[in-house]
């Protein structure tokens, strides 16, 4: 038996010998292997889900490939960057990039050098890589199975392997080339989704905490440069703006949202953002751009900004429905052009019009010098160390230790809101504080009972505006169709709370409806009915009844929908498909077959038949209805929703009932109520996501805020299709 094997040995050090001198560096075999899709699913929108799937499966830039690989890949790549081929390795999963293969039966994982029995299976692989290292489908989701296996290269490749295990004195540089490269490659990888999906700048390489952590981590592996990140990040974002190209020309129509903000060093950026419903009833919202602006031309050419913009991604103007911003002086002078230039639609979004009411709300002086006294209190207590301790000394005897004073900022109404709350809930401990500290009642002024008084009464108010505020923020109410129910309810509700209050809050409660009334057009007929808000209103399940309309108002809307459905019609041209399909659902029977009064029909003069009901009751008016309007009359006449309904999941389930009225539906609840999203429109204060956006390098924001935004949103699309597709193949 040791002669065998030794015998066994040499011949494979002599034949690893031999491919060594031939090639240095031994290569996979690879064969190019067309990527086709199987024709699961019927809808219009498949081509681009393929496209889409493949940017996480079998896109030019997996997480796993080495340089050398990625070049060869790019070969087969044609002259506009898109991959008409993909090299494929016949030898192996990609699981074994993670592993070395020590004979027939065993694997050994290059991360913790544990040897695993190997049965002709990754399973086991993949499920050691999830639970003792974390590797989970992020990585794995990328590095799609390949069955085709080549034997004769896993014969050379066992070979060399075992020679090299035999080979002490050099074993250990034999296995660093084995298995640090493609590791390497993953680690490059995964700080660049570092970067994007965390907004950190590309200068964090550089950084000493942050190579101390790597280097313990893989002491073997060199940070990348900041220029070689910046070529990876270009590389990823063209890859991933290619796809989301083609998935754009599936919107029937698109919203387009203008962001105005300012970076730390008071730099003004527009973000451009596009929202629209899907195929599949999905809100989609995806940035395309973030400009660079001067502070002097901020909304001026926005139109030409965003025409520019569309272009880029080869969508026409015609596409655009209506445009959203949240800018003020763009709503009172610049955004005019927009609609005779290019024929879209300005809107203002719902929490900068809300901010802009209620700021005009506590404009009334004995409001302002209390709030002012207020700030000063907080600020005192957040100043002096000793105030702070004998309030919480106080605190803690009362059990009230979780509340914490909350600082007033005039860019967030809400922080407004929230000071008063915590000064009323510790009210006596505040004043016991500055009562025993001298110092405190000469260097800031305590509120005297009328202005405790006016807060309390204040509180109400503005806390029934936060509770607005709440309802935006839920996920099915992120539509333009609940600002108008929201709007109308905030007015009634704060007009009651104001009849028993004092003459200042109803001064308060005054200005704020007036604005709300203003700017929302609630008693201008003719612009409510010329409103998207209020359209989308009516195409939302829960809000169709339009209750803050009045009722001859409700009916002109009715008339102004079947308007714009026959417009629709209209420009269907004859030899094109509609889009709507013949409603059979309610169309109900006059008799049964048995009731001769109701089968016997009659000529009229007209030689059209009639039926013994038209002569009693008259013709029967949904006969001569056209479909568009009868599907409408039947939209209208279905039972309301729960508020708690996602409308969007309404339609899909029902979108075969009302085909025309979807369509309508799907181009109005795209608009969103905020141009950010609501989370983020009425927070209390900046987030995280928002103080890193604001230090990122001009030079690499625009693309690390495209791929923040947008890699997710296609992995979530592309989870989705995969979704789709099992639940196609269930039902056969």
């Amino acid at each position: 038996m040791e002669d065998v094997s030794s015998r066994r040995v040499t011949d494979l050090l002599q034949k690893c010998v031999k491919l060594e001198d031939n090639d240095r560096d031994i290569q996979p075999k690879e064969e190019i292997i067309e990527v086709q899709a199987l024709p699961v699913l019927t809808s219009p929108y498949q081509p681009v889900q393929e496209e889409i799937s493949m940017v996480f499966n079998a896109c030019p830039v997996p997480a796993n490939l080495g340089p050398c690989t990625r070049r060869r890949r790019e070969k087969g790549s044609g002259h506009d960057g898109t991959s008409t081929s993909l090299y494929v390795d016949r030898r192996k999963s990609k699981v074994w990039n993670y592993y070395t293969k020590l004979g027939d039966a065993y694997v050994e994982c290059n991360v913790c050098k544990k040897q695993l029995s190997f049965h002709n299976s990754t399973t086991t692989m993949r499920e050691h890589l999830v639970r003792k290292h974390s590797i989970r489908d992020t990585l794995l989701s990328q590095l799609k199975e390949d069955q085709v296996s080549d034997p004769d290269y896993i014969a050379q490749e066992s070979a060399i392997k075992r020679a090299r295990q035999l080979t002490t004195e050099n074993s250990g540089q034999y296995h660093a080339m084995s298995c640090t490269e493609p590791r390497t490659d993953v680690i490059l990888e995964l700080v660049l989704e570092m970067i994007f999906r965390d907004l950190h700048p590309l200068s964090v390489v550089k950084d000493k905490g942050f190579g101390l952590l790597i280097g313990y981590l893989e002491p073997s592996f060199i940070l990348p440069s900041p220029v070689q990140l910046s070529s990876m990040l270009w590389h990823r974002y063209n890859m991933v703006k290619q796809h989301l190209e083609h998935y754009l020309q599936t919107a029937q129509s698109i919203v387009i949202s203008a962001e105005f903000w300012l970076s730390h060093p008071n730099q003004v950026y527009l973000t451009i953002m596009t929202n629209f419903i899907d195929g599949e009833w999905r809100r989609a919202r995806c940035i395309l751009e973030t400009q660079q602006v001067h502070e002097n031309k901020v909304e001026s050419n926005l139109g030409d900004r965003l025409y520019s913009v569309l272009t880029d991604f080869g969508l026409s103007n015609k596409s655009v429905f209506c445009v959203m911003h949240d800018s003020q002086q763009a709503l009172e002078t610049n955004l005019l052009p927009l609609k005779s230039v290019y024929g879209w639609t300005s809107l203002c979004c719902a929490a900068h019009l809300l901010h802009l009411c209620v700021q005009v709300g506590l404009e009334v002086e004995q409001v302002q010098e209390a709030l002012s006294t207020a700030r000063s209190i907080v600020c005192y207590f957040q100043q002096d160390a000793k105030a702070t301790c004998s309030l919480n000394s106080k605190l803690e005897a009362i059990n009230k230790t979780k509340l914490k004073l909350v600082a007033d900022t005039g860019a967030r109404w809400i922080t407004t809101i929230e000071m008063c709350e915590c000064l009323l809930d510790l009210k006596w401990a505040i004043m016991s504080v500055l009562e025993e500290h001298p110092k405190g009642t000469t260097v800031v002024q305590n509120l005297a009972d009328h202005q405790w008084k006016l807060l309390q009464d204040l509180v109400p108010v503005m806390r029934t505006l936060k509770i607005a505020t709440s309802f935006l923020r839920e996920e099915q109410n992120v539509s333009i169709s609940s600002v108008m129910p929201c709007i109308h309810g905030i007015v009634t509700a704060i007009g009651q709370q104001s009849e028993e209050a004092s003459g200042v809050i109803k001064t308060v409660v005054s200005n704020i409806r007036s604005e709300l009334t203003q700017r929302w057009g609630i008693l201008d007929d003719e612009k409510l009915l010329e409103s998207p808000a209020v359209v989308a209103s009516f195409l939302d399940p829960r809000f169709k009844e339009v209750r803050f309309l009045s009722p001859g108002l409700r009916s002109e809307l009715h008339k102004k929908i079947k308007s714009m459905l026959s417009q629709f019609f209209n420009h269907q041209s004859p030899g094109s498909t509609q889009f709507w399909m013949p409603n059979t659902d309610y169309k109900a029977e006059v008799g049964e077959p048995g009731n001769q009064l109701s089968a016997h029909k009659e000529r009229g003069p007209s030689g059209q038949s009639q039926s013994m009901y038209d002569i009693l009751l008259g013709k029967d008016p949904t006969e001569s209805m056209p479909e568009i309007h009868q599907q409408l009359e039947n939209y209208i006449v279905e039972p309301l929703c729960k508020r708690s309904t996602n409308p969007l999941d309404w339609w899909k389930n029902n979108e075969h009932r009302f085909p025309s009225v979807a369509r309508l539906a799907r181009q109005y609840l795209a608009i969103p109520a905020t141009v950010v999203p609501p989370d983020q429109a009425f927070a209390s204060s900046e987030s995280a996501l928002e103080h890193r956006r604001g230090v990122l390098a001009p030079e690499n924001l625009d693309q690390i805020l495209f791929l923040h935004q947008n890699f997710d949103f296609l992995e979530s699309m592309r989870n989705g299709n995969e979704n789709l597709s099992k639940n196609a193949h269930s039902q056969y």
